[in-house]
């Protein structure tokens, strides 16, 4: 007698996967970028180099964010009203996940 395995096998880096994070990644960089280039010279406590972490930092957490929206493709392909849960919740999730990019990224400079 044999087993079969009913998992669902995907590749792990999908040309899917590279866009999510490259959009995660632009959207909050674009977010960050506004913040960082508003905020002028700054205030001269911050230091001469106080933009590189919020403009590095903030991409990133968007880029980990879209991995994750990737990670539950699975769950926003369910049918009826589970599948638009899970669709809306991966939209909170990504608005939460950029909102805390920012947070740290911003840190000790013009979020106190």
């Amino acid at each position: 007698m044999t087993t079969t395995n009913n998992l669902l096998t995907r590749p792990l880096f999908t040309a899917a996967l590279v866009k999510r994070m490259v959009i995660g990644a632009g959207i909050a960089l674009t977010i960050i970028a506004f913040f960082v280039i508003s905020a002028g010279k700054g205030n001269p406590a911050w230091g001469d180099y106080w933009r590189v972490k919020p403009l590095l930092l903030t991409p990133f957490m968007g880029a980990i964010v879209g991995l994750c929206y990737d990670i539950t493709e699975p769950l926003r392909r369910l049918n009826g009203w589970a599948g638009r849960l899970f669709v809306i919740l991966s939209i909170l999730g990504y608005a939460i996940g950029l909102w805390m990019g920012t947070v740290l990224g911003l840190a000790g400079t013009m979020w106190n």
